[in-house]
């Protein structure tokens, strides 16, 4: 019998922390882009709403991130390998999320495209 090979279900598990991380980041982006529209409505100009958003929304994002990054830790703890690819893969993944795309990257754009935000 032929032996199955755990790369065909890596693919597999990529896709699904994808979809989960994508799920996470678009709640972590309304938050963000909630404040910085709120300020700007309120007469901030686009600098300030960016900076009154990241600070009003960092420790959310900050704390929403690292209670999902406790929960799919555990998975790492797993004795299955699939388990652990998936707990790792989450992890880095919401990570980079969090910090890269979400806290900086989007600030950058939003303060880059001044006005054609609004």
């Amino acid at each position: 019998m032929g032996r199955r090979h755990p790369s065909s279900l890596e693919a597999t598990f990529v896709v699904l922390i994808l979809a989960v991380v994508f799920g996470r980041s678009t709640d972590y982006e309304v938050f963000l882009m909630a404040r910085m529209s709120e300020a700007h409505v309120a007469g901030a100009s686009t600098e300030d709403a960016v900076r009154l958003g990241a600070e009003r929304t960092g420790r959310v994002i900050t704390a929403a991130a690292l209670l999902l990054i406790v929960v799919t830790g555990t998975f790492t703890l797993s004795g299955l390998s699939i388990m652990r690819f998936l707990g790792v893969g989450m992890i880095l993944a919401l990570v980079l999320d969090a910090t890269l795309i979400r806290m900086l990257l989007v600030p950058v754009l939003v303060k880059l495209m001044v006005e054609a935000n609004w």
